[in-house]
């Protein structure tokens, strides 16, 4: 998979046209959580080292094509502006002003945030109408929106289509993560364990067999844990079960032993009598779960078989928690699991979601090596698919 780059393209005294993903949790106007403002900040700094003619444009939530005030990037705005050393100026009427006007009138510690482009209807129904306002004035368009690349939407697909091939390209987020996701389906350094968790196997499936190609152990932990056990014969009591997807589960086996892939389940576990925080956590010393408890995470032997094939691992991918990471009775699955990555001397990929959560709660996540920012977009890549923001961006 050939794409353009961002150091592909000559972006002196150019206007450029950035997709970013800016879509952070804000609660009373406050953003809680910069992580996906700062992965932003290499290629904007890349970028303004070449020109100050810069938009950035994002989604915020899923306002549904209305105006929702909690939605707006305003608060984002402010942040960029502190992490930049810039002045970051807020345009709201995009569609109504041409941008070109504002571009022109910057001066060098000025650039421009677009209001949530998700108001409008036309950006997740890919409108070309939408997308020519966008784009009408720029010069160039960079993508390092990594976690959209799977959504055919208007500033992803249809903007950057108004563009010549040699003017668009990935930034350097989008261009790590297609760099590293890429790697693992190809010939990751074995042995290879992928740690798969999470509620549903449906979910997983098209990950999982791909996966499978290169794998030598496949973990499985959270709820589709206990559609695997059942498909196994085993009691799993009250536990989640996905008992219409057990042609799914033989079909994970079939291409597993196919492929001589180990298939490792939890040995033991933590339950409760209820889905709920406060519920009193009954730990389980052996697969069977009794009528009347559910399974909510991996217990300490599973942990520690788990951690030991970590330890021993080169390459090591984990998307999904081992449990109902949200309860902290019922996290100490996925921490441990964190943990264990970060020990390792394996390669460690983490692709998003309440994983990233795990690690970040462990303090670990500094010591993954690469943590992805797509949860979506990272299982449909891994699936082998080619994402629509991805395609627009290949060299032809």
């Amino acid at each position: 998979m050939e794409f353009r780059k961002l150091q592909d393209l000559d972006l002196t005294n150019k206007k450029v046209l950035v997709r970013l993903d800016l879509n952070v949790p804000i609660k009373k106007g406050k953003i809680t959580d910069d992580t996906r403002i700062t992965a932003a900040l290499p290629t904007l700094r890349y970028i303004l080292e070449r020109t100050n003619k810069i938009a950035l444009m994002s989604h915020l939530g899923r306002p549904d094509g209305e105006v929702m005030p909690e939605y707006s990037l305003e608060p984002v705005g402010v942040r960029l502006a502190e992490l930049l050393g810039l002045e970051v100026v807020f345009v709201r009427d995009y569609t109504e002003e041409p941008a070109e006007q504002v571009l022109n009138q910057l001066n060098k510690n000025q650039i421009i945030l677009f209001e949530n482009l998700r108001f409008h209807p036309g950006e997740t129904k890919n409108d070309p109408e939408f997308a020519r306002k966008l784009a009408n004035g720029f010069d160039c368009y960079v993508n390092d929106a990594f976690g959209t690349l799977h959504r055919a939407h208007a500033s992803v697909v249809a903007a950057a289509e108004l563009f010549p091939g040699e003017r668009r390209a990935a930034g350097l987020l989008v261009d790590r993560e297609i760099s590293v996701l890429s790697g693992l389906q190809k010939k990751p350094q074995a042995p290879f364990t992928v740690v798969m968790g999470g509620s549903k196997v449906s979910d997983k499936i098209g990950v999982v067999l791909n996966l499978l190609n290169h794998a030598n152990y496949l973990l499985i932990g959270g709820a589709m844990a206990y559609t695997f056990l059942k498909y196994q014969g085993v009691d799993v009591g009250d536990s989640r079960v996905e008992h219409d997807k057990m042609d799914l589960v033989a079909s994970i086996y079939r291409n597993a032993e196919a492929r001589k892939v180990e298939i490792i389940l939890p040995e033991d576990h933590v339950a409760a009598a209820k889905f709920d925080a406060d519920a009193e956590a009954v730990e389980i010393p052996g697969r069977t779960i009794h009528k009347g408890l559910m399974g909510l995470d991996i217990g300490p032997r599973t942990i520690k078989r788990y951690s030991d094939i970590i330890g021993l691992s080169k390459t090591v991918l984990w998307n999904g928690p081992m449990g109902v990471f949200e309860f902290d009775k019922f996290a100490r699955g996925s921490l441990r699991v964190a943990d264990a990555m970060a020990r390792s001397s394996a390669f460690t990929v983490i692709g998003g979601g309440d994983s990233v959560a795990a690690a970040n709660k462990a303090g670990v996540a500094d010591k993954i090596d690469h943590i992805s920012t797509g949860g979506g977009a990272s299982l449909e890549f891994l699936e082998g698919q080619t994402l629509p923001g991805v395609k627009v961006l290949l060299k032809q």
